[in-house]
């Protein structure tokens, strides 16, 4: 090829590695959260963690078919994303010289692509007019068709396709095994040293929000504190709840025996689990996996990889992390994941106290 030619086509080039990348990373995360976080959820909610992917596959394939049009479209993405992405900073105090330094290189990219197709538009208008053309390529009107760019619509849908094949083998151990018996009463989980009777279904376990999310560790603390309730607290609006405040006014001690109701007063029958006590109930099979944690790694060491499996979890609900009893500090908590952290994602991690989400979830136990 000559250096002239090659000149005029690098943008185009540029632009189409710079998109077919941007595909494939929101592939690899969507599918990766699709069966680590949405497998055996009512359907179509797995499918959301795909629209990333889709968009971008989406914008790819028009890019390279209208590259005008295309680049106009990424232009007006990036400017807008990058709009959005100030303004929620500045709502929440990040927003600074630093912080824009910072991140503006990657929205920004939006905006680069954008100018590259838009260039590569131009000289394909030169190369038409130069008389360069060549058979119309796949399902395209286009005034300078050239066969390379077959090449491209592969690469565009060939790697993501490539990664969603990898990644779904990667996870069909863990979700071809998983165990889900539908019973969602009281379950005793016992062996290696523990033996604990966990929550049924209601209050005590995953009780959902109208928000839509469950609640945090500062509101599972202070449901005791007047007024009762998950409500706000006088008095707490700028602090967090302590460790105290879990062992003395949370919503687990209010708990009735059956486990079902929260009474008007504590009943200290059953109790928030301690990080410890989640991690050796941890589940593969219906079974204890056989779980240990040495209080400070990411991730425990088990038996058998621990899975999303009753008794311990429901899997076509969403949580994938209990919170525990424990704080890491004065303004975060401890939570595991059904994974116990390590090769399936998660992490035996903490989170700041008011975090809630429909990732997040609970459960009481008591003893046998």
């Amino acid at each position: 090829m000559h250096h002239s030619q090659f000149k005029r086509r690098l943008p185009g080039y540029v632009a189409t590695a710079l998109v077919i990348l941007t595909t494939t990373f929101w592939t690899y995360w969507g599918v990766g959260e699709m069966y680590y976080e949405g497998w055996g959820l009512p359907f179509p909610y797995p499918i959301r963690y795909l629209i990333p992917a889709a968009a971008c596959l989406a914008l790819t394939l028009v890019a390279l078919t209208w590259p005008r049009a295309g680049g106009w479209l990424l232009i007006v993405i990036g400017v807008a994303f990058t709009a959005w992405w100030w303004r929620l900073a500045a709502a929440r105090g990040w927003l600074s010289l630093t912080w824009i330094l910072g991140t503006f290189p990657v929205s920004s990219l939006l905006i680069l692509t954008g100018a590259l197709f838009l260039l590569e538009w131009r000289y394909r208008r030169q190369r038409h007019d130069e008389g360069w053309t060549q058979p119309k390529p796949w399902l395209r009107r286009n005034p300078c068709p050239e066969r390379s760019e077959w090449g491209r619509y592969v690469l565009a849908v060939g790697i993501p396709l490539l990664v969603v094949i990898g990644v779904s083998a990667y996870f069909a151990p863990l979700l071809l095994t998983r165990v889900d018996d539908g019973a969602r009463g009281a379950r005793l989980i016992e062996g290696n040293g523990v033996s604990l009777i966990w929550a049924p279904e209601g209050p005590g376990w995953n009780w959902k929000q109208p928000s839509g999310g469950y609640p945090s560790w500062d509101r599972l603390a202070l449901y005791g504190v007047p007024p009762l309730g998950l409500g706000d607290k006088p008095g707490y609006e700028h602090r967090h709840a302590i460790q105290e405040d879990m062992e003395r006014t949370g919503l687990c001690r209010y708990l009735s025996q059956d486990g079902t109701t929260l009474m008007a007063e504590p009943q200290d029958i059953w109790h928030m689990p301690t990080t410890d006590e989640i991690v050796r109930s941890l589940v593969r099979g219906g079974e204890n996996a056989g779980c240990a944690w040495d209080g400070e790694s990411d991730s425990a060491t088990c038996e058998k990889q621990p899975n999303k499996d009753s008794p311990l979890w429901a899997p076509d609900e969403e949580p994938i992390y209990y919170w525990s009893a424990d704080e890491y500090d004065a303004e975060e908590a401890w939570y595991v994941p059904y994974t116990g952290g390590g090769r399936y994602g998660g992490a035996i991690a903490y989170q700041p106290k008011d975090w809630g989400n429909p990732r997040h979830g609970y459960r009481c136990v008591r003893d046998r």
